[in-house]
């Protein structure tokens, strides 16, 4: 889907939730503020989540002064000014899955040289000793000639702030089909890295170099490896359970109704996938469009919980999408049972951590 179609929505978004004292820890993720897109992680004994931000926003940007290249791109950019404002990314870190703390502007548009708006979508890994933060900006379209794309950003710590790694896009034009939006970056347990993404309908699986900043070839000498599923639209995502592969994805309309996540299964982690079916959809007594989540393990356990975003009832703007947290389980047969959203979430998750 053409990401530029937020600035419609932008227009009739309402005001924020209520604000709350970011620098002290906050229950509930639905609490945390206007956010959408979430990737969870484990580092340590804490619980990470990197999401993008969707509030349109009502302050002065924080910035001001752009590089020429990304004066000249806000000038292009046919969008809402407030779209403009989406120059940062925040990050949620938490002890227990309950009580959340916030770590403002971990990626700003002023330490990623080629970008100048609508960043959104992270994933990220910790991998030799550093934290890589992939990321989408600058909405490009097919024929694009103006830089944008994916990036990659590192740090040492996984607060930030986090650093363009290559002063370029990683991924920066189309290939299948695909807009360079939606990565997901993931680890196999031969320690192949294998970078899923691709929006408008579209997705490529592709492989990583070691020091994650370049694509290589795959085993069969692909570059780009399109494995675009049953009725898939965007926000891919990978995990492996018991030697199975499963490919998750969001499909319908992402500002709608019918917005939820679907999922296939495969024995490769290049596919082919066999559609499933879908596991996380609309409750009309919970809320609307749920969707492009991320999954978490505890570690050490059979435990899984899905990370996502939805719309509240009652909102009316596209972008007014929260921070979830529901349990996730599987059947006998492997299979992803139907995910039940609650208002509560999930109850304290502890880490233990070998010393």
């Amino acid at each position: 889907m053409n990401r530029l179609l937020r600035v419609i929505a932008v227009l009739f978004v309402s005001a924020p939730l209520a604000t709350t004292a970011w620098s002290q820890a906050t229950a509930n993720l639905a609490n945390q503020g206007w956010y959408a897109d979430p990737e969870v992680h484990v580092y340590g004994d804490q619980y990470w989540i990197y999401p993008t931000t969707s509030d349109p926003g009502s302050e002065a940007p924080k910035q001001t002064t752009f590089n020429p290249l990304q004066q000249h791109l806000r000038s292009r950019a046919v969008i809402h000014p407030v779209y403009l404002l989406q120059t940062s990314l925040d990050a949620l870190f938490s002890t227990d899955l309950v009580h959340w703390t916030k770590h403002p502007n971990v990626l700003d548009v002023r330490n990623v040289s080629w970008a100048s708006y609508a960043i959104w979508a992270p994933t990220a890994i910790h991998l030799n000793g550093k934290y890589y933060l992939f990321f989408a900006a600058n909405d490009i379209q097919k024929n694009d000639k103006e830089p944008g794309g994916i990036g990659v950003a590192v740090s040492d710590r996984p607060e930030g702030p986090f650093i363009d790694a290559l002063g370029k896009p990683l991924i920066g034009e189309f290939h299948n089909g695909a807009q360079p939006i939606d990565p997901m970056v993931f680890k196999d347990d031969d320690g192949t890295l294998y970078f899923y993404y691709g929006g408008q309908g579209h997705c490529n699986v592709a492989r990583l170099a070691p020091d994650l900043k370049s694509v290589i070839p795959m085993k069969d000498g692909s570059m780009y490896k399109e494995i675009t599923p049953e009725h898939y639209v965007e926000g891919p995502f990978v995990l492996k359970r018991k030697g199975v592969y499963y490919f998750m994805w969001s499909e319908g309309d992402w500002g709608g109704s019918s917005y939820g996540v679907a999922y296939a299964k495969s024995s490769s982690p290049t596919g082919p996938f066999v559609r499933v079916g879908k596991i996380l959809q609309r409750d009309p007594a919970m809320a609307n469009g749920p969707g492009h989540h991320s999954v978490l393990q505890i570690p050490g356990t059979d435990e899984w919980y899905i990370v996502y975003h939805r719309h509240p009832l009652g909102t009316t703007g596209i972008n007014e999408r929260v921070l979830a947290i529901d349990r996730m389980e599987f059947d006998a047969d492997g299979n992803i049972l139907p995910v039940k959203m609650t208002a509560e979430g999930v109850g304290e998750r502890m880490l233990r951590v070998k010393k």
